[in-house]
């Protein structure tokens, strides 16, 4: 199992039906591969759709049918559609339940840093501000570190997505939490140590008595 299927696998377990979930762009899109067939949620796009499906097969994409990120995405029976007003709409008015994002970096109290870098051309920071400040709960889905560096850090370096903090963070090795804003180790990928995982984060972890291993 590579590292993205892991941490696509360990979000998928945090879903429950009923909920309305906006997945971001890169790894977030991949939990919707993971999603337990007894559990039914909604998955929204920002730029305008609810009830996104999987990929379309090769030569069945529509022009006017895509992700957040311009890729192309099926509607399910009975998907509803609208302006981007009303998508934002939503979100600003905290009816997503959860949302998935990918990070460049997370702090030690939970601050996300994940729409640029100085010097770097972007494409704008999408919804991930509004996610950030408007979801009822904010997940990031992320490899642990890049290029040798942690991307668990002590304080964030690239500028903040939100000053609001977010709630759980799942790498390809550790599953870290915020409670009472102090980054805390909650699970170890299997196979992996809490040991490894101290020696690749950069942000000092709070380690509890018992740190299980991921179910996935």
């Amino acid at each position: 199992m590579d590292a993205q299927e892991i941490i696509g696998r360990r979000v998928a377990r945090e879903l429950r039906t009923g909920h309305l979930v906006n997945l971001g762009i890169g790894i977030p899109t991949l939990v919707a591969n993971y999603v337990p067939s007894d559990v039914k949620v909604f998955f929204q796009s920002e730029n305008g759709l609810i009830g996104t499906g999987p990929i379309p097969e090769q030569g069945l994409a529509h022009p006017l049918l895509t992700d957040a990120g311009g890729r192309p995405i099926s509607a399910l029976p009975g998907a509803s559609t609208f302006d981007s007003a009303m998508s934002f709409g939503l979100i600003r008015g905290g009816h997503v339940d959860v949302t998935v994002l990918g990070g460049l970096q997370v702090d030690a109290e939970g601050h996300l840093a994940n729409w640029m870098i100085p010097g770097k051309m972007v494409p704008g920071m999408g919804g991930a501000m509004d996610l950030v400040s408007g979801a009822k709960r904010v997940i990031v889905a992320m490899q642990h570190a890049a290029r040798g560096k942690s991307k668990i850090v002590r304080q964030c370096t690239l500028p903040l997505t939100s000053s609001r903090t977010i709630d759980l963070v799942v790498t390809d090795i550790a599953v870290i939490g915020f409670p009472d804003g102090k980054a805390t180790l909650m699970e170890t990928a299997p196979g992996v140590t809490v040991a490894e995982v101290m020696a690749v984060t950069e942000a000092e972890l709070v380690i509890p008595d018992t740190v299980p291993e991921m179910t996935i």
